[in-house]
């Protein structure tokens, strides 16, 4: 059966989760870290697909990303994919394939859902129990996004220059977001949007798309169809 083609809009910001296969490490090192990174941006660049979040864990990438075209996103992904495969199995003295499938993918209702997604991004760390707050960890844009630290890879979206007028005031406006924790609600939103690459939106959103898409953008509801007569 042949595979859906994902979610499209022009521009459109989607949430990209990328694993080690078999959830075993990708990253072992800081120059890994460093590498992953480099290609993301040369990659990003060349492909006119603007990043606004990341954040590498040991196991996994996720990104938020504006891809300019229909290809834009699997050419970038396929780029890093391809030099850091090389790269990772030449420094480990392994052969064989490093990540877990095909990366997964969510369109996403910027509106309602960009500014959160960003922090569900840069929260990761935290939630892992890997540090105690977004800024102590080194490989994610909250520095970027959140203090102006240089990062050439970061674009940012207009809802986050939305933020104030300013750099100082968007940062300043934007570590406020990080005082309040994300709500269960929008967490399992994002994340089974993600795993099972639906689109994460309100109806309206969900419709437009469908109607660009010519598909379904959500599961069909769940029991029997309920009778007219009922």
């Amino acid at each position: 059966m042949a595979r859906l083609a994902r979610y499209f809009v022009k521009d459109q910001p989607q949430h990209v989760i990328q694993r080690g296969n078999n959830r075993e490490p990708i990253f072992a090192a800081d120059d890994d870290y460093q590498f992953y990174l480099e290609c993301l941006h040369e990659a990003a660049d060349r492909q006119g697909c603007l990043i606004h979040a990341y954040v590498l864990m040991t196991n996994h990438v996720h990104l938020l990303a504006s891809p300019g075209t229909e290809a834009s996103l699997p050419k970038t992904l396929q780029s890093v994919g391809r030099r850091y495969v090389q790269y990772f199995n030449y420094r480990y003295e392994r052969t064989g394939t490093l990540w877990e499938g095909r990366y997964k993918a969510t369109l996403i209702d910027s509106e309602q859902y960009l500014l959160t997604c960003m922090r569900y991004i840069e929260l990761n760390p935290v939630r892992a129990g890997m540090v105690d707050h977004p800024g102590d960890y080194p490989w994610s844009s909250y520095g970027a996004n959140a203090v102006g630290e240089a990062n050439r890879l970061i674009t940012p979206h207009l809802l986050y220059r939305r933020l104030g007028r300013s750099a100082q005031a968007r940062q300043r406006g934007y570590r406020q977001l990080f005082r309040g924790q994300i709500g269960k609600t929008d967490l399992q939103a994002i994340r089974e949007a993600t795993n099972k690459a639906w689109v994460l939106g309100n109806d309206r959103f969900k419709e437009k798309v469908a109607t660009l898409a010519g598909r379904r953008t959500q599961p069909k509801p769940r029991g029997r169809p309920v009778k007219k007569d009922d």
